[in-house]
């Protein structure tokens, strides 16, 4: 795997990737089946779905409906892929998830987009700072908050042929270039984007980016980070975030979710069987969402690389 950050954006925006990924998924595989509720437009899926409507299923407004039938097409040995905003994907769904999916032992994959910040101009109410808390407490479910768009295709692709619930979080637009074409992820096997002695940076989705700044930033204060992606935030992979904590002595969690209950509550469970060390968070407050451009939700709620940096400091001045 080769990491490429330099710190620029894919020219790519990632509904594109969406649009272009989901119609070749199901060109390949007879058996893949794509149902969305009214958002085909949203991740550019809408021309492609008019013509194939066997192969995607419009299933309207009525998200809980569309995990029923998916459900229904996993048990018929089928491989669906369901997609709808992230607030709708979870905590809409979250009955229907856990018992006709998960513990009915029926194989579905889940696309939520737009999760937490990244919701911008829709608002508190399509703002789910709570959706990786939900799927965390479903027995066998896998959770991925794709970093970029070359981790986000390759994860789409196996997530059909992965057992259980998969659940996938992801913006529709921008994303950092991190990793070179063609790399590969797996489930519960984290990549260390950056090595470093002074403190352990743990960053999903699109905090990873954040943290890649401010470990830019530390760098030129003699301050050297370990920045840590986690791939997928359940299973998580523990032995290597320990091994790096039994280095660096210090821990930083960022990630795009309430600080209750996510990522941060996985990586100190890490802490406690493992390692313990000095440890902060840089994730929302116990807040609601509330309707601005991402830039300026970043700002709010503290999701950049400066907070990062300021909190890197502190649980140095710790150990």
């Amino acid at each position: 795997m080769k990491i490429i950050y330099d710190g620029s954006m894919d020219p790519k925006q990632v509904k594109a990737v969406l649009g272009s990924v989901i119609p070749d998924m199901a060109e390949k595989d007879p058996d893949f089946i794509y149902l969305d509720a009214d958002l085909m437009s949203c991740i550019g899926t809408l021309k492609w779905g008019k013509a194939n409507p066997e192969r995607a299923i419009e299933c309207g407004i009525a998200e809980a409906n569309m995990i029923g039938v998916a459900c229904g097409l996993a048990a018929s040995g089928f491989k669906p892929l369901a997609h709808s905003f992230a607030p709708f994907a979870s905590r809409r769904v979250f009955d229907q998830v856990f018992l006709s999916a998960a513990y009915a032992k029926n194989d579905i994959t889940i696309l939520g987009s737009d999760p937490g910040v990244t919701a911008a101009l829709n608002g508190g109410t399509h703002m789910p700072f709570e959706d990786v808390a939900l799927y965390r407490s479903i027995p066998t479910a896998i959770i991925f908050d794709p970093t970029d768009n070359v981790q986000l295709e390759d994860i789409l692709r196996q997530s059909p042929d992965l057992p259980g619930v998969k659940y996938i979080r992801v913006g529709r637009k921008d994303m950092p270039k991190i990793y070179a074409e063609g790399s590969h992820f797996k489930p519960g096997e984290a990549v260390v984007v950056r090595e470093g002695k002074d403190c352990t940076v743990v960053a999903s989705g699109i905090m990873l980016g954040e943290a890649l700044k401010a470990a830019d930033a530390l760098a030129a204060e003699g301050i050297f980070l370990e920045v840590i992606d986690p791939v997928s935030i359940k299973p998580l992979d523990k032995e290597t975030i320990a091994a790096s904590l039994k280095k660096t002595g210090c821990l930083v969690v960022a990630e795009n979710h309430n600080k209750n209950g996510a990522l941060y509550d996985a990586v100190l469970e890490v802490v406690a069987e493992y390692c313990p060390v000095p440890a902060a968070q840089v994730a929302v407050e116990d807040e609601f969402g509330e309707v601005g451009p991402q830039k300026y939700l970043q700002e709010r709620f503290g999701l950049t690389a400066e907070n990062i940096a300021a909190k890197v400091k502190k649980v140095i001045a710790r150990k």
